[in-house]
């Protein structure tokens, strides 16, 4: 009857709806995806080669925007942090989908400022795969190596970077 036939319209509806939602859903997603990997594949290298070689050295101190006003230290800073949670949450996506996302892991990291970051920022380039990765980008824009600090080296006799124009934290 008429109770039927309204149904089967409403399941039709539904059925539709489902597709193109799901449709659109998965177009994004790759679109997003494919943007993540080309993003990636440019923005890494030019990060990684712009830091200086002892970026990832424990034994020298990282200070940033040091002699800038404190209202401009506090935006920069807070910036800074939101573009590491926006690489971090990038490199965990790209972990599932394409993009190198170790290296924009190690990236988000680098640009957030928590408690111990500077140990777990050296446990990752430690990695033998990552340390070689990325110094062999660095090699290819004739940059040096990073260096890292050996296990239990004591700090530089200077106390500061050998890089005035420090990075950032």
């Amino acid at each position: 009857g008429t109770h039927g036939r309204i149904t089967l319209v409403w399941q039709e509806i539904f059925d539709t709806v489902n597709t193109l939602v799901s449709t659109e859903l998965l177009v994004a997603l790759g679109v997003g995806s494919g943007l993540l990997f080309v993003l990636s594949l440019v923005v890494i290298p030019i990060i990684l080669v712009r830091l200086p070689e002892e970026y990832f050295d424990e034994r020298y101190p990282r200070t940033w925007m040091k002699d800038h006003h404190p209202v401009l230290r506090t935006i920069g800073l807070v910036l800074k942090n939101l573009f590491g949670a926006v690489f971090l949450l990038a490199g965990l996506a790209m972990l599932v989908l394409p993009g190198q996302g170790i290296l924009t892991i190690l990236i988000g990291i680098s640009l957030l400022d928590f408690p111990g970051k500077r140990r777990l920022e050296a446990r990752l380039v430690g990695q033998a795969t990552v340390f070689r990765a990325i110094n062999a980008m660095r090699k290819k824009f004739g940059r040096p190596s990073f260096t890292l600090a050996p296990k239990g080296a004591a700090p530089p006799v200077s106390g500061v970077s050998r890089h005035p124009s420090a990075t950032p934290d």
